[in-house]
């Protein structure tokens, strides 16, 4: 073979080599395309609510709820890659926002609901940054209501706001068997939007206690029932809200929540203990509640809840009464209705609806209906 036709064999070897890395490439690309995949989701939920009693003076108020109707609204990204051998890489994005005015939610972040990262495998789910911790999670299956307008998130904000910043979290389920916790470096940077901000940004090089936060989860749960336990304890600092302006200062609350399916319908309960020794006192208190879910139809749902708010050592209690009427349009689209009672005693003032007000001692009555669509 001539000089000649070496180079030609050789440019042919080295244009094929080229051909088949390419192909190669392609097919990695498609690969790694196919492995990976990212969710845009959401829900706008907004109701027109009328309360009495909402003063002193006994006026009553009609208005477009802000907070949450049914649930509050949001718009989210989740994103999953498979990275081999059952592990995988996610990450959530998060932000809710206000349907009546457009507003960005929980002291206007950008994504005040959730923003993590982390890995995903049979031993669990281990992730870093702002997302809901185990007082969250922990009553997701008992509380028939959630985050409705009316509902035990008026009597404690924060059970429906239950997140944390700067954490890391672990979620593991074992055959129904159930464990979890995280662990704050910071609890909550904001200082301003209600009961999802509270201004202890932590961190602190001089104070390594200052807004620290741990909560930790352990249940079993499985479709026909389910029982955990939960505990969550949160330190102050100068400048935090709720009268925990030092880290010696903390709120402590312990949950035990359960459910039982009976064919169709739910009965969930649960008790919390809270516990919270602020720069202005102790104060102990227990909330029980009581629900059912029940599918009237395919179509429509009935949901009632009872609670109970018991003040230690004081008579500043509450009572809660709360029936809902959801009727399904579609998978996605839903129109409710709901009726309320509150009953505040001594100087106890917790307003029916999220984020309201109530005279002190008056009880309070609400009417609400809305609309919510899934995307």
């Amino acid at each position: 073979m001539d000089k000649t036709t070496g180079e030609r064999a050789r440019g042919g070897s080295l244009r094929m080599g080229m051909a088949v890395a390419g192909a190669l490439a392609l097919l990695a690309a498609g690969a790694a395309q196919a492995q990976s995949n990212v969710t845009i989701y959401g829900i706008i939920d907004t109701a027109v609510a009328h309360v009495d009693n909402t003063n002193a003076n006994g006026d009553s108020v009609t208005r477009m709820a802000s907070l949450t109707g049914s649930f509050p609204s949001r718009i989210g990204f989740r994103g999953t890659e498979d990275l081999g051998g059952g592990l995988s890489a996610i990450f959530t994005l998060e932000s809710g926002f206000g349907p009546d005015t457009g507003t960005m939610g929980q002291g206007n972040r950008l994504f005040g609901r959730a923003a993590n990262v982390g890995l995903k495998g049979k031993w669990g789910t281990l992730t870093l940054g702002r997302q809901v911790n185990m007082t969250y999670i922990a009553g997701l299956k008992a509380d028939v209501l959630g985050p409705n307008l009316f509902a035990i998130g008026s009597i404690d904000p924060y059970l429906p706001n239950a997140r944390s910043d700067n954490a890391i979290g672990y979620l593991g389920n074992f055959d129904g068997f159930v464990a979890g916790a995280t662990y704050s470096f910071g609890r909550d940077t904001s200082s301003s939007g209600g009961p999802a901000a509270t201004g202890c940004a932590g961190e602190s090089p001089v104070d390594s206690k200052a807004c620290r936060q741990v909560t930790a989860l352990l249940g079993y749960e499985v479709k026909a029932f389910g029982i955990n336990a939960s505990f969550d304890k949160l330190h102050g600092n100068t400048g935090a809200g709720g009268g925990l302006t030092s880290s010696r200062n903390f709120d402590r609350r312990v949950t035990v929540n359960g459910y039982w399916m009976l064919g169709g319908t739910k009965l969930g309960a649960g008790v919390i203990d809270r516990k919270t020794d602020a720069a202005t006192g102790i104060t102990e208190s227990t909330l029980a509640y009581l629900g059912v879910s029940h599918p009237v139809t395919p179509l429509l749902t009935f949901d009632a809840q009872v609670a109970r708010k018991n003040v230690k050592s004081s008579g500043d209690d509450t009572d809660m009464a709360v029936a809902r009427l959801t009727y399904y349009l579609s998978t996605r689209t839903a129109v409710y209705g709901a009726l309320g009672l509150m009953e505040n005693d001594g100087v106890a003032a917790i307003a029916l609806d999220a984020g309201g007000t109530a005279g002190a001692g008056k009880p309070q009555r609400g009417i609400m209906a809305g609309i919510r669509h899934h995307f």
